[in-house]
C-alpha cells in the first residue's frame, strides 16, 4: 500500500498507525476482561473504558516513560499505553503475587515506576495535588519531564482539583489536568452536576492556558496535543485539556450503558475513534485490511498469554500481609510482638540553649544542607514571618524560594504535593499550621501518602514528613484549634507518628522523620515550641523511632505519657514524691513505632501503670496501651492499668474550662491518689 495518500490527514502515517496499534491493544484488553467476568473465569471489579481508547493511545506517541502519569481507577486504558507489562498487570487485578504490585492493589492502585504510571487512585480527583509533586521535583531537578494526570468529568467537581490547578499555576507547574470528559460523573449527566459550559475554561481562573479538544478526531487530538505536550515541556506552565469523548459502556460493570438514551449510545459507537481511525486507514491507503487483522491478532495473541500467565500466579499469600505497610516490619503494631530498639547515642559537641521552635528550625537546616532533595512547604513558611511559629525562620533567606515554598491555604495541596514529590526520591517537609487542619487533607494523608508503600507492594514509598502543631492547653484558640488528634492518624496503618516533649527530643526525632523511607508525622505543642528551652546539641544526631525515654525513676507507678503532657506529669510526680509515692515517668516520644519493651519492663518493676494524654480519654491510645499492660502483666499488677484523657467534648474558648477537661498535674496526682486507695 503506497504511504503518501495519508499525507492530506493531518498526522503522519506511521504515527496514525501507532496510535491504532495502542487502541487495538487496549480494546483487546478490554474485551477479554469484559469476556472474563462474564463467564467466571476471574472476578475482579471493572470500570471500563470502552470509547476512550484513543486519548492515551495518542499520548503514548508523544511522550516516554521518563515522564510521569498519575490515572484513576477507570484508567487500565492509561496503563497499556503507558507501557506497564500485561502479565503483570492482569496478575495484579486477579491479586496474584506476581502482579506488578504483588496483588496487593489491585486494578485500582496500579504503580509502575519502570513505565512512568507512577500513582493510580481509587479517589475521585485526589490524583491532581501528587500530580503537582511530581511535577514539582523535575522542576526542581531541572528535567524535561512532563506529568500528565488523568481524570474524569465528575471529578472537575471535587476541591482537590481546584486546589491543585490554583497551586500548580503559581508555581508554573509542568504538569497537564488531562479531563477525559466521557460525557457522564459515575451516572449522573454532567447538566446535572455543573452548570459549566466548559471544563477547559476553568483553567482561566487559575491563570494557565485550558483546551478543549475533540479526542474522537484523532488527527486533531494529536495534533492539539503536541502542541500542549510541546508547551509544557518547554516550562511554560501547565496546560488543562478537556478532551471530549463518550463512555460507551456502565461506571462498572460490563456491557453497554443503560444511562444514556439509546440514539445517543448509537451516535457514540458511530464517532468511537477505534472503528473509526481503522477505516481511515484503509481508506487511506495507510494499511490494508490484511495488516490491520495482524495488528488486531498481534494484540489479541499478547492480551491471551498474558491471562494465561497472570492465571498460572499463584494468589497473593496471607504471609503478605504485614508486609511492605512500613519499610521495616517490625514496626507493625501487633499483639505480643515487642521489639527491642536501641536507644540514641549521647550527643557529645558543643550545646545552645534553644526553645523547640529554634530546635524543630535547626533541624530543618541541618537536613537541607545534607540533602538538596530535602525542601520545605507550608502555609507563611517565607521570610518573613519563617512561619507562624518561626519554625524555619532565616531559611528562605539561606537556601532560597525553591527550597522553602510558602503556599496557598490549601492543605489538600500542601500535603499531596509533597506525597508527588516524595514518591520520586524527594524529601519534603509540609507544615499544617494546626493538628485541627488535617480533617481538610486526610484523604491525602490516609489513603495515599500512608498507604501507597503497600497499595504498589514496595514498587514506590512516600519519604515525606508532616508537621502538625497542636493547640491544646494554651486557651483562647476554641475547638476548632485546640483538638489533639493523634488517635486518627494511629488508627492509619502506614504512617509513622512522634510527639516530642523537650527541644533535644524534637530535634532529634525530626531528623530522624525526614530521613526515615516511611511518611511521618512530626506533632508539636505549641506550649512547648514557644515556652520549653534546654542545651541542645549543634550537630546532626538522630534519635531511633520507637525508642522511648524514662523521664523519672520511681518504684510505686509508672505514669506513661508523650508530647507537653510529660512535663505535667513529672511535676504530679514530683508532687505525690512528698506523700510517699515513687513515680516513674515514662516518655514514648514515638506513638507509632511504639516502645512496648520499655513500657513493660517499667510496668513490670512497678507494678502499676496510668497512661496519660490531652487527646479525648475515650477511644484515646490510653485506652490501647492500658489493655496491651492488663494483657500482658495481668498476673503481676497491684491493680489494673488505668488512664486520663480529656473529656469527651469540644475544646472550649473558656479558659476555665479547658483546663478543666484536658489533664494537668493536679487531677493527674488525683488519678494516681484514687489509684491507690482503691488498690492498696
Amino acid at each position: 500500500m503506497a504511504q503518501d495518500s495519508g499525507s492530506n490527514l493531518g498526522i503522519e502515517p506511521g504515527v496514525l498507525k501507532e496510535i491504532y496499534r495502542q487502541m487495538s491493544r487496549i480494546r483487546a484488553v478490554d474485551k477479554a476482561i469484559q469476556a472474563g467476568l462474564s463467564s467466571g473465569k476471574f472476578m475482579f471489579t471493572y470500570w471500563p473504558m470502552t470509547g476512550q481508547e484513543s486519548i492515551p493511545a495518542t499520548i503514548a506517541q508523544l511522550t516516554s516513560k521518563r515522564d510521569y502519569m498519575v490515572t484513576t481507577y477507570r484508567g487500565i486504558h492509561d496503563q497499556v499505553a503507558k507501557g506497564v507489562d500485561l502479565q503483570g498487570l492482569f496478575a495484579e487485578a486477579l491479586g496474584r503475587i506476581d502482579g506488578v504490585n504483588k496483588g496487593k492493589g489491585g486494578s485500582p492502585h496500579i504503580s509502575d515506576p519502570s513505565s512512568g504510571s507512577m500513582l493510580t487512585t481509587a479517589i475521585v480527583g485526589a490524583g491532581t495535588p501528587i500530580a503537582n509533586g511530581l511535577a514539582l521535583a523535575a522542576q526542581l531537578r531541572g528535567e524535561d519531564r512532563v506529568t500528565i494526570v488523568n481524570f474524569g468529568d465528575g471529578a472537575t467537581s471535587i476541591g482537590a482539583i481546584h486546589e491543585a490547578m490554583n497551586l500548580a499555576g503559581v508555581w508554573k507547574l509542568p504538569v497537564v489536568f488531562l479531563c477525559q470528559n466521557n460525557q457522564i460523573g459515575e451516572y449522573t449527566r454532567i447538566p446535572d452536576y455543573t452548570a459549566s459550559r466548559t471544563f477547559a475554561g476553568r483553567a482561566d481562573g487559575y491563570g494557565f492556558k485550558g483546551v478543549k479538544l475533540d479526542a474522537t478526531d484523532v488527527a486533531g487530538f494529536h495534533k492539539g496535543m503536541q502542541a500542549v505536550i510541546e508547551e509544557v515541556r518547554r516550562g511554560d506552565g501547565p496546560v488543562f485539556v478537556e478532551a471530549t469523548t463518550f463512555r460507551i459502556g456502565p461506571h462498572a460493570g460490563v456491557g453497554e450503558s443503560k444511562d444514556v438514551p439509546a440514539e445517543e449510545l448509537e451516535a457514540a459507537k458511530a464517532a468511537w475513534p477505534l472503528p473509526r481511525t481503522r477505516a481511515l486507514l484503509i481508506e487511506a491507503g495507510i494499511c490494508s485490511e490484511k495488516e490491520l487483522a495482524e495488528i488486531d491478532e498481534s494484540a489479541q495473541s499478547e492480551v491471551d498469554r498474558a491471562i494465561e500467565g497472570a492465571l498460572l500466579s499463584k494468589v497473593t499469600p496471607i504471609e503478605e500481609t504485614l508486609l511492605d505497610v512500613y519499610a521495616d516490619p517490625d514496626v507493625a503494631p501487633r499483639r505480643g510482638h515487642y521489639p527491642v530498639r536501641e536507644a540514641e547515642k549521647a550527643p557529645t559537641g558543643p550545646t545552645r540553649a534553644m526553645a523547640m521552635h529554634e530546635a524543630v528550625c535547626d533541624a530543618h537546616d541541618l537536613a537541607m544542607a545534607q540533602d538538596s532533595g530535602v525542601f520545605l512547604l507550608g502555609e507563611d513558611i517565607g521570610d518573613p514571618p519563617g512561619g507562624v511559629f518561626m519554625t524555619s525562620k532565616g531559611l528562605q533567606t539561606k537556601y532560597g524560594k525553591s527550597r522553602v515554598r510558602p503556599t496557598p491555604i490549601a492543605e489538600t495541596a500542601i500535603v499531596g504535593a509533597g506525597i508527588g514529590a516524595a514518591l520520586v526520591g524527594m524529601r519534603p517537609v509540609a507544615e499544617l499550621m494546626f493538628d485541627d487542619f488535617m480533617g481538610v487533607c486526610m484523604d491525602q494523608i490516609a489513603n495515599h501518602a500512608a498507604k501507597q508503600r503497600y497499595m504498589s507492594g514496595a514498587a514506590t514509598h512516600v519519604p515525606l514528613t508532616i508537621r502538625m502543631m497542636m493547640g491544646g492547653g494554651l486557651g483562647g484558640f476554641g475547638a476548632q484549634h485546640s483538638q489533639s488528634l493523634e488517635a486518627w492518624l494511629l488508627h492509619t496503618p502506614g504512617l509513622k507518628v512522634v510527639y516530642p516533649s523537650t527541644p533535644f527530643d524534637a530535634k532529634g526525632l525530626l531528623l530522624s522523620c525526614i530521613f526515615d523511607d516511611d511518611p511521618c508525622i512530626h506533632l508539636e505543642a505549641i506550649l512547648s515550641l514557644m515556652t520549653t528551652k534546654e542545651e541542645v546539641p549543634l550537630e546532626d544526631y538522630r534519635i531511633p523511632l520507637g525508642v522511648a525515654k524514662v523521664r523519672r525513676e520511681g518504684t510505686d507507678i509508672t505514669l506513661i505519657s508523650y508530647g507537653w503532657q510529660v512535663r505535667l506529669c513529672v511535676a504530679a510526680a514530683e508532687e505525690l514524691q512528698k506523700e510517699g509515692i515513687s513515680v516513674e515517668v515514662i516518655d514514648l516520644r514515638t506513638l507509632v513505632p511504639l516502645d512496648y519493651h520499655r513500657v513493660l519492663d517499667s510496668v513490670k518493676k512497678t507494678r502499676r501503670a496510668l497512661v496519660v494524654h490531652a487527646a479525648t480519654e475515650f477511644c484515646g491510645l490510653g485506652a490501647e496501651i492500658v489493655a496491651t499492660i492488663n494483657e500482658e502483666l495481668f498476673t503481676k499488677l497491684k491493680g489494673p492499668a488505668i488512664r486520663l484523657g480529656a473529656d469527651y467534648a469540644p475544646i472550649a474558648y473558656s479558659k476555665a474550662i479547658e483546663d478543666h477537661q484536658i489533664p494537668s498535674a493536679n487531677s493527674i496526682a488525683d488519678r494516681v491518689r484514687a489509684a491507690f486507695k482503691s488498690h492498696r
